[in-house]
């Protein structure tokens, strides 16, 4: 692929930094909240009616949010959510996103640091469909940044 081209968003792998890790750890079907926003106020300039300032507060990010289907596989991810939402015992973990290319080797990564689980997620069961069972798990993240790809 020329380096000009925009990449593709459906190869890509998570790997969190977190033991025990399963090989259904690293596999989504997709991965949304990488995005930061910047908090601002807004305060009347004295004396000028015509104008206010807008002055930035504080960087914000979303909620990162992985699905995946449902398999019976052992899952550290699922360990470590399901430790945290029901027994209240939190150990933050980082983790990297990487888009990958036609190889298998990254071409865009994010670090996302001291992400914690708020929520965990199964889809409904429907006996009239013939459908996947979705997983989705909510992380908190501190923040994240895009590591160079030499």
């Amino acid at each position: 692929m020329p380096d000009g081209m925009p990449l593709s968003g459906y190869h890509f792998s998570v790997i969190f930094e977190l033991l025990p890790q399963f090989s259904i750890d690293t596999k989504f079907q997709s991965v949304t909240g990488l995005k930061a926003t910047m908090e601002t106020e807004t305060i009347s300039e004295g004396g000028q009616n015509m104008y206010k300032i807008t002055l930035p507060k504080r960087t914000t990010h979303e909620n990162l949010v992985l699905k995946r289907g449902l398999t019976k596989e052992l899952s550290g991810l699922r360990m470590w959510t399901t430790k945290a939402l029901n027994d209240f015992v939190y150990h933050p973990a980082n983790l990297v996103i990487s888009l990958l290319n036609e190889n298998h080797n990254p071409v865009k990564v994010w670090y996302v640091s001291q992400a914690i689980p708020i929520g965990l997620e199964t889809s409904g069961f429907n006996a009239e469909e013939n459908k996947l069972v979705i997983e989705t798990f909510t992380l908190k993240y501190q923040h994240f940044k895009e590591i160079p790809i030499p």
